[in-house]
């Protein structure tokens, strides 16, 4: 097909009712989106810190040996959260003088930490493997003090560093020092040095680690001026890119196995919302200098390019990208919408082809945030499936809490673009395009 080097509109009455007008996006109108969400997150995911032996609930100032956190709805030392920990930093910066979403993020982290710092002092001989038995509970702190795979240390890595910077944190160092320590030379990795695990196969390359290392590397450089961070972060997008990205597609599949050939490609969604942010987060920090800053961008961009190819009509994504017969999934959709807005306000992407594309996107996942505040339609906690049954068949719950950090990220960058581009709200947000046209 020829390039097509103009953005085709497609009107609202050909468009049909799939395309059918909606409220124009305002700063407004996300802020209560966003607010709705904060207000449930405050009674679904509080720091509860309880004494382990009885249960009962203990105050900082006088925690007893052996604290622990209480149940929650939703986890607050999750991979999941350090990625709302960080949406909620973000929407602080971006939402002039709300400080709501910051005061959440902060009161959980320095408790978090408080509690680590408390742990460490009574259980000097504690390590991973062995943590005491009665601490070793769901909801000890064990994983806190002692990762053991990515997710118990990559997500939590940035966003502790992220909250560092924030006024009236108390000392995170060594949390950081733990979990960036871990990621670096802990985590198993290829003989190349690429990310990996041993599970479900030996030798296994999971796209989500993209987003449990890269962030985690890129905020270290910044901390600590080491440009071996950056490096590394770098190594990592270009080797999960040789690896794992479809070209003819322009989308990730969600496994690799070193061991295996030809491997299956199944376009997951989420697993290419935690590859598209951990890139953007990449370029967001990475020097203009960087020897491979030039190749990340345009990973970014083709990627962007295969998303595009593959939104619905509603303006989100499907669960399996390029099955529209899947369901439409809302954290990889949320996802989207923060990389690619950021991929715009930075200027990696053009504002005039990509606006109506996320906006559109953010009037489909504002629907998805009931009046209570909770997000519906995400994915469950997802392994490597090997056949598409196995992604098709995954519910969705509003306790997976894959979906509320990226609703802050996506809320956020976007009232950045309103606030520096106001002219963008106007645009057609059901605008289509050619399939051939490329940024």
């Amino acid at each position: 097909m020829a390039r097509v080097p103009t953005l085709l509109i497609v009107s609202l009455l050909s468009a049909g009712p799939a395309f059918a007008q909606t409220a124009p996006v305002t700063q407004t109108s996300i802020r209560v989106v966003l607010n709705r969400v904060h207000n449930y997150l405050l009674t679904a995911a509080p720091l509860r810190p309880v004494d382990a032996t009885t249960g009962a609930a203990v105050s900082l100032d006088n925690m007893p040996q052996n604290v622990a956190l209480g149940p929650t709805t939703l986890r607050v030392d999750s991979y999941e959260w350090g990625v709302t920990y960080a949406g909620m930093f973000q929407a602080t910066d971006f939402i002039t003088g709300d400080l709501r979403f910051r005061s959440y993020a902060r009161t959980n982290i320095n408790g978090l930490t408080r509690m680590a710092a408390h742990m460490r002092a009574n259980y000097p001989d504690a390590t991973a493997d062995n943590f005491p038995p009665d601490l070793a509970s769901t909801y000890s702190l064990r994983r806190v003090l002692f990762p053991r795979i990515p997710d118990e240390a990559g997500a939590q890595c940035s966003a502790w560093i992220k909250a560092s910077r924030v006024p009236g944190m108390t000392n995170l160092r060594p949390l950081i020092d733990t979990y960036a320590n871990w990621m670096s030379t802990q985590q198993y990795r290829l003989s190349d040095g690429t990310l990996a695990r041993n599970t479900p196969l030996p030798n296994t390359v999971w796209l989500d680690d993209l987003y449990m290392g890269v962030p985690c590397f890129a905020q270290m450089a910044l901390l600590t001026g080491d440009q071996r961070y950056f490096d590394d972060a770098a190594k990592q997008v270009l080797q999960f890119y040789s690896r794992m990205f479809v070209p003819a597609k322009g989308l990730y599949m969600h496994g690799w196995v070193q061991e295996q050939s030809p491997h299956p490609a199944f376009h997951w969604g989420r697993a290419n919302g935690w590859a598209l942010m951990a890139t953007a987060e990449l370029l967001s920090v990475l020097p203009k200098d960087h020897p491979q800053r030039a190749q990340i961008k345009s990973i970014f961009q083709a990627h962007a390019a295969g998303l595009r190819r593959v939104q619905a009509p509603s303006g989100l994504w499907h669960q399996l990208l390029d099955r529209p017969d899947s369901y439409e999934e809302t954290s990889a959709s949320a996802m989207f919408v923060f990389a690619l807005t950021r991929g715009i306000n930075m200027g990696w992407i053009s504002r005039p082809t990509w606006a109506p594309i996320v906006l559109r996107a953010w009037n489909g996942l504002k629907t998805k945030v009931n009046s209570m505040g909770q997000v519906e339609g995400t994915c469950i906690a997802t392994g490597l499936g090997w056949d598409d049954t196995f992604y098709l068949n995954r519910p969705t719950d509003v306790n997976a809490a894959h979906g509320y950090g990226p609703i802050f990220l996506a809320g956020s960058e976007i009232i950045r673009l309103l606030k520096e581009h106001p002219e963008v709200a106007t645009t057609n947000a059901t605008a289509q395009f050619e399939p051939g046209f490329e940024n």
